[in-house]
């Protein structure tokens, strides 16, 4: 019995007894389609992918690299294929239904985990980088499938069931690396991590298992052979559109550019502990995802564009705080608000961009809308390191200025639409 009791990790019994009352509250309060319960319990177990890889890549990479300085590399590519796949992902959802092109997704994802266990048992970086952007190719399925909730529901409930979804990144972020951290030394090998690799395989496996629950929306088969939809480039000359995706584009560029730099500026440069440096981090994805509990709803009650603004200014208080000193508490601060003006301007992002599109144009815009969000992203991952060693963590701030800046003039934007167009009972922010 003592044993038993042993194994059973405090973190992951609160967070499986956190998804089943999650589950409960959407099937007997809100009274969702399955569904969203299906993602809700499947997605943590599959974006496990991103915290693991965090975790635990760098620290592998810098004792297989051939040099060091390559040991943000496998993230940065995983990041790239992140980024690379997003068309081929919209794409393969529009020609075979959601659920076949996510399947795929898994398959690429159990590949990418095969490879990092080979990687990790025989040393091997390059084939590390290999599984890297598999990884990163397996999560750019996964991203569309917030389109694919959206679709499930109707439009009032969007936002809740948006925001609802991004709590998978806490799940997540808690179980990736704890349960990376208890397998590390299932499988005897003279490298470190193979059993981490193999317990991310299981989590993979069991994610895929539930997701044969999903169905195809419906309005999936709104689809007709002639009408084929305008033409992108005039898609993208819309307002809402360019609101939407520059939204959610400024929001990870920013972001990602600054949390990626934090642990290279707080230990490498300025000496502060890695505890130091693991709670900032820490707090930062917290941050990002905790306020998801009520940004559906203050996007419901307040608007869209007072999201976007209050976003902004939190963003600016990011860079005064950074500003404003090297200490634990100035990153601590910052990167915390870091992550909740992140928060702000995503969601609200996702949830604008299905005013620009009609049904049978809505798998090409996401792509686009994918594509440029996560090109952003790994643009800044790659950018942060070679910023921060080139100048220093006041310059590299001072970079991000003025895309907030960019992004708060694109609020008011927004707000003067939504001012000129009133919201219906039935809209959140419904402007064309």
């Amino acid at each position: 019995m003592e044993s038993i009791v042993s194994w059973i990790n405090p973190t992951l019994l609160v967070v499986s007894l956190a998804m089943m009352a999650g589950v409960w509250v959407l099937n007997n309060v809100y009274r969702y389609p399955r569904n969203i319960w299906v993602l809700v319990v499947s997605q943590p177990l599959l974006l496990c992918i991103s915290p693991t890889m965090t975790f635990i890549s760098g620290i592998l990479a810098r004792e297989i690299a051939p040099d060091a300085t390559l040991a943000t590399l496998p993230l940065t590519m995983m990041i790239v294929g992140l980024a690379a796949s997003t068309l081929l992902a919209a794409r393969l959802s529009a020609l075979s239904g959601r659920k076949k092109a996510t399947n795929m997704g898994y398959a690429i994802a159990l590949i990418g985990a095969l490879l990092a266990t080979f990687a990790a048992k025989y040393q091997n970086f390059y084939v590390l980088i290999a599984a890297s952007i598999c990884f990163g190719s397996s999560l750019a399925f996964s991203q569309q499938l917030r389109f694919a909730a959206l679709e499930s529901v109707s439009e009032k409930e969007g936002p809740r069931v948006i925001s609802t979804l991004m709590l998978s990144g806490i799940a997540a972020a808690m179980i990736g690396p704890e349960v990376a951290l208890m397998s590390k030394d299932w499988l005897p090998s003279q490298g470190t991590y193979v059993g981490s690799f193999v317990a991310l395989a299981c989590l993979i496996i069991a994610s895929m298992a539930i997701f044969q629950w999903f169905s195809n929306p419906k309005i999936a088969q709104v689809e007709t052979h002639d009408s084929p939809g305008r033409p992108l480039n005039e898609i993208v000359k819309q307002p809402v559109f360019i609101i939407a995706v520059c939204s959610a584009a400024i929001g990870y560029g920013v972001m990602s550019l600054l949390m990626t730099a934090t642990p290279l500026s707080m230990h490498g440069v300025h000496g502060h502990s890695l505890d130091d440096t693991k709670w900032v981090i820490q707090s930062h994805i917290a941050a990002m995802f905790l306020p998801s509990l009520i940004t559906g709803s203050l996007i419901k009650r307040f608007g869209a564009a007072n999201i976007l603004i209050a976003g902004s200014i939190v963003m600016f208080l990011v860079l005064v705080i950074a500003l404003g000193g090297h200490q634990v508490v100035h990153y601590w601060w910052a990167l915390v608000l870091l992550g909740i003006g992140w928060n702000f301007l995503f969601i609200t992002g996702t949830v604008i961009l299905p005013q620009s599109y009609q049904h049978n144009e809505r798998f090409k815009v996401q792509a686009v809308n994918d594509f440029t969000i996560f090109t952003v992203q790994a643009l800044g991952s790659l950018l942060a390191g070679y910023l921060l060693f080139s100048s220093n963590w006041n310059t590299l701030i001072m970079i991000a200025s003025p895309f907030v800046a960019i992004m708060l003039v694109i609020s008011i934007i927004q707000y003067r639409r939504e001012r000129s167009y009133p919201m219906g009972s039935e809209s959140i922010t419904k402007i064309k």
